[in-house]
């Protein structure tokens, strides 16, 4: 049976091979080499010997990275385009035209697919339909574009390398701030945030439990930079005990619109690296703030949006 262990050995190798390219790179400074080859070679640790490790193990593996990622010594490799490749970009683009979201487009479409089949599939864990898709999605698509686009596995895989070497350690939020979520909510912190807004705000009208708890999901997620690691916390302290346990409110629609509530933080913060400040790096933005201006006010508007939306469908469905 495919499991989420084999897809994380799948991840876990990648990286590794990422630590292995950084330790072998002679463009860059020997620290340079040093650290991204120690950072992503530990980070691959964690998920090759997950089993084998011990918590205070792979807690030091975390330290390490902390301290690697906080005294800024991950430096990519300063890449100059000739002109000749910069020609073959051109061409290649011209000919390829809109086929170039061929493999791009396959991995949502794949995984979408993937996560209404997969749970009828007795060989796959049904659980972890949805992650099993995804991994398998990447996989399909970049053998795909292997073959449509000519291209070598070995150049695909330096190329990412490249390109993990720019995102750096804003590669790992997502997980470690989902992770950071979960031991808020151990800690009680939600009963906490409860007994805080209900000194300010009157948490037994229904249209205000509503838009404080939209809000205060945008505002955790703009403080944490991540919509997971709030989601538990703030729904452990308005979602569950006043609108689903008080008043009844529908516990699919909360839980989705709670969700999205949080991703309309994502769009206004810069804690979010891997959305706005990465792209703005990767883009070559004058600012890096460029891709947080530009969607600052639709991020507002939708969660307006959500809130009006959560409170008409909520208690009605």
């Amino acid at each position: 049976m495919i499991t989420l262990d084999l897809l994380y050995y799948i991840v876990g190798f990648l990286f590794l091979i990422f630590g292995i390219l950084n330790f072998l790179n002679q463009k860059k400074t020997l620290r340079a080499r040093l650290s991204g080859g120690v950072f992503w070679t530990s980070y691959s640790a964690t998920f090759l010997l997950a089993n084998v490790l011990s918590d205070f193990i792979i807690g030091c593996i975390v330290v390490l990275l902390a301290i690697i990622a906080g005294l800024n010594w991950l430096k990519p490799e300063k890449v100059e385009v000739t002109v000749k490749e910069k020609e073959y970009e051109i061409q290649s683009a011209q000919i390829y035209k809109h086929k170039l979201f061929i493999p791009a487009l396959l991995v949502p479409l794949i995984t979408l697919a993937g996560t209404f089949l997969l749970p009828y599939c007795s060989f796959f864990e049904a659980k972890n339909a949805t992650l099993i898709s995804l991994i398998l999605a990447i996989v399909f698509s970049f053998i795909l574009a292997c073959f449509m686009f000519k291209a070598s596995p070995k150049k695909a895989i330096k190329d990412a390398t490249h390109t993990m070497d720019h995102i750096s350690w804003a590669a790992l939020l997502p997980q470690i701030l989902a992770t950071l979520g979960v031991i808020f909510v151990s800690t009680g912190m939600g009963n906490e945030v409860e007994k805080l807004l209900s000194n300010y705000i009157s948490l037994n009208n229904s249209f205000m439990a509503v838009a404080a708890y939209c809000i205060c999901m945008a505002l955790l997620t703009m403080i944490m930079g991540n919509a997971f690691a709030a989601f538990p916390v703030i729904s452990a302290a308005i979602a569950l005990p006043v609108l689903i346990s008080n008043m009844h409110a529908n516990p699919a629609i909360v839980g989705a619109i709670g969700m999205l509530s949080g991703f309309r933080g994502t769009l206004m913060t810069p804690m979010a690296a891997n959305f706005n400040t990465v792209p703005a790096v990767l883009l070559e933005l004058d600012s890096k703030n460029g891709v947080i201006r530009a969607q600052f006010l639709s991020g507002l508007l939708l969660l307006v949006a959500n809130i009006f939306l959560m409170y008409f469908l909520a208690f009605n469905f």
